[in-house]
């Protein structure tokens, strides 16, 4: 039997990626799936792993750069795995790995609960919030993560918790994973005003799109800070603002942000990174390491 004729019925061949990018940039992926329940997306896992066929996990894709040669086995997108329930009582959040961080975030802050004002300027979902320890603010979700509900490969679910997950800064055992997040449990601090940490919320959201190049299609901070420096300072210290290849610019905005300028190519994304690594490494002796998730072929 020929693969085509195997094909599960929700999955879907030779479709673009590059409108599921924050960077509007990658190609095409041979298979593709974007399930809607744990379900679904255990069946499509299953099927990818019956073919053994590679398997590529986005959500947001908001941290992701893509080749432009596209990927090759199954590519599933998680953003339609919604759901959020909240527990009053122990003060905790159960959220689906799709749910967008910054709605999580305003809901959050609706119910007069604190802890989660960091992640709303945060452009991605709580699975990859949690895979990624992605943070802001001098917030990150170790901080506040209880457990996360992953499957496998082969459909099986697990329940893990944030001493299984090797935390740090930008990073989790996720990364070296083939469990895929499908949820995760966070905890806050309750009985707060509601309207007051509501402000205080959407403040935080207005500062990061003050600060940060919102308007342009970009993947969020490109660099990891090489602490105590920070690559922002680093890069604009450098005079590297505006600095482009192709249609792909170091933000004049915000020195650690790389934007598509309009019709950019990943492959000039991709040289724009190596540039300024280079020139980092010459210039301060620093070897920037990148926050920014590059798959496929480059």
């Amino acid at each position: 039997m020929s693969l085509d004729l195997q094909i599960h019925n929700s999955i879907r061949t030779n479709v673009s990626l590059a409108g599921l990018t924050s960077m509007r940039v990658g190609g095409l992926a041979e298979y593709f799936i974007s399930p809607r329940s744990s379900t679904e997306l255990a069946e499509g896992l299953s099927w990818a792993s019956d073919l053994h066929l590679p398997i590529t996990i986005i959500g947001a894709g908001s941290n992701l750069l893509i080749s432009d040669q596209g990927l090759s086995g199954l590519v599933v997108c998680t953003r339609h795995i919604r759901g959020i329930e909240f527990d009053a009582h122990y003060g905790q959040v159960t959220a689906a790995a799709g749910e967008p961080v910054p709605r999580l975030a305003m809901q959050i802050a609706s119910h007069g609960w604190s802890g989660f004002e960091w992640a709303v300027g945060i452009p991605g979902t709580v699975g990859g919030l949690v895979v990624m320890n992605a943070g802001a603010q001098g917030g990150c979700a170790a901080d506040c993560m209880v457990s996360a509900l992953t499957v496998s490969l082969t459909g099986e679910t697990n329940l893990i918790y944030p001493q299984d997950l090797d935390f740090s800064y930008r990073t989790s055992a996720l990364q070296e994973s083939t469990n895929i997040v499908t949820g995760a449990t966070f905890k806050f601090q309750v009985g707060g005003n509601p309207k007051a940490i509501a402000s205080d919320t959407e403040a935080k959201l207005k500062a990061r799109h003050t600060t940060q190049p919102y308007h342009l299609p970009n993947c969020g901070s490109v660099f990891r800070n090489p602490l105590p420096q920070f690559a922002a300072k680093l890069i604009q210290d450098a005079g590297l603002k505006g600095y482009q290849i192709g249609n792909a610019q170091v933000s004049e905005l915000h020195a650690n942000f790389i934007v598509n300028l309009g019709n950019a190519k990943a492959s000039d994304i991709f040289s724009l990174i190596q540039h300024i690594k280079t020139v980092i490494c010459d210039r301060n002796g620093v070897v920037l390491e990148t926050e920014v998730k590059m798959i496929g072929h480059f």
